[in-house]
């Protein structure tokens, strides 16, 4: 879930920029208490949102009740900003992306489970991507970020239904999933 992405934001420490390039530690440096100064106000303004989780509130509730215009999260002290989450369902295909018989088998499935994921919320947006390279295919679902919270609530759905479906399809391997952000910009 998004929040989980805000709790994984959280628990990235400075312990991954233990020292300078030259390897002279950087404990001491004001460049780095300013980015940890800088780091920790972003931490503490994520998980303030992760904790209140009005973002995500159903329709009707007390903390949704309290925006009435649409949400923006910003990132990235404010240099980026969302307002769309996506849940991705990705998976490895077998063949040429021409003659894939898993490929083809993937897009029947897409195509019995397309009106039901439209119907997930009225600014939904559906993006497929398929790559000749990786042999990867990825179906995006994209959502408001206030539609978010009742959809993830519901388990996503029809998600898990599909996925049952593409992990039968012989050839299809590393069936997955991904909750991002997903801004035209």
């Amino acid at each position: 879930s998004v929040s989980v992405l805000l709790q994984a934001t959280a628990s990235q420490s400075s312990r991954a920029q233990a020292h300078h390039l030259t390897g002279t530690p950087l404990s001491h440096s004001p460049q780095r208490r300013r980015r940890l100064s800088t780091m920790k106000t972003s931490v503490a303004l994520l998980s303030a949102l992760a904790a209140s989780a009005s973002a995500f509130a159903p329709a009707g509730s007390p903390a949704f009740a309290r925006s009435s215009t649409a949400l923006n999260v910003d990132l990235a002290n404010g240099a980026m900003s969302f307002d769309r989450v996506c849940r991705e369902w990705r998976c490895k295909y077998e063949g040429d992306k021409t003659t894939s018989e898993s490929l083809e088998s993937i897009a029947k499935v897409v195509d019995e489970y397309l009106p039901e994921i439209k119907k997930i919320s009225d600014g939904v947006t559906v993006n497929r991507l398929v790559c000749g390279g990786c042999l990867d295919f990825k179906l995006m679902i994209t959502v408001p970020l206030e539609d978010f919270g009742p959809w993830e609530e519901g388990g996503h759905a029809p998600e898990s239904d599909f996925l049952e479906k593409i992990k039968a399809i012989d050839g299809v391997s590393q069936v997955e999933t991904q909750t991002i952000t997903n801004m035209v910009i």
